[in-house]
């Protein structure tokens, strides 16, 4: 698994990850792994992926081969998941499978959206939430969740939250190492990375 954050502060975006993949009692750190990097960039956005460690190539490949996705909004981003559902399905082959009794079928994907606009959360059945401070996603998530509350009115800009977010989840998931990726992105720019 892992931890994802995002963070919304005065007029600066965030979005970090862990670097550490599992394979159920085996770990992958950075230090073994040529692209430990959780977070893909789409033009002005930035898309944290957890779940599957197979995420991270099928959702390289299709903004590789799409120009035209929408990540802007809470209902264009419901889109654009939609759209790419059966592109899943048929070329990547997704097992839309998860429960028996599930509404409809699932993507298998959890991510996090942050662009100049908002931050975003995007769940298995294509529910999409926007958020006005921070969020978490992953195995981790409770710890960073719990880190951001406490540092949100104390830290000045959304990375410092950021970093303790990961941090946090880093201490105390099993399934989550530093080094973290951190991607800023200031309201109304374009993002820019930092270890």
């Amino acid at each position: 698994m892992t931890t994802l954050v995002a963070v919304r502060k005065n007029d600066e975006i965030a979005i970090a990850a862990d670097s550490l993949t599992t394979f159920g009692d085996t770990r992958l750190s950075a230090r073994f792994d040529r692209t430990p990097d959780k977070i893909v960039r789409y033009h002005d956005t930035c898309i944290g992926l957890c779940g599957s460690a197979a995420h991270q190539l099928v959702f390289e490949s299709l903004l590789a081969k799409h120009d035209d996705l929408d990540f802007s909004t809470k209902a264009a981003i419901f889109e654009t998941f939609r759209k790419l559902h059966p592109i899943l399905k048929e070329q990547h082959f997704l097992n839309p499978k998860e429960e028996e009794d599930d509404p409809y079928e699932s993507t298998q994907i959890t991510a996090l959206v942050a662009n100049p606009r908002g931050i975003f959360g995007v769940y298995s059945m294509r529910e999409v939430f926007e958020y006005t401070q921070f969020w978490a996603v992953g195995s981790g998530r409770e710890f960073a969740l719990g880190a951001m509350y406490s540092q949100y009115p104390k830290l000045r800009t959304a990375a410092a939250i950021a970093r303790a977010g990961i941090d946090a989840g880093a201490t105390f998931d099993r399934n989550s190492a530093l080094p973290m990726t951190v991607y800023t992105i200031p309201l109304g720019g374009a993002a820019r990375g930092a270890a």
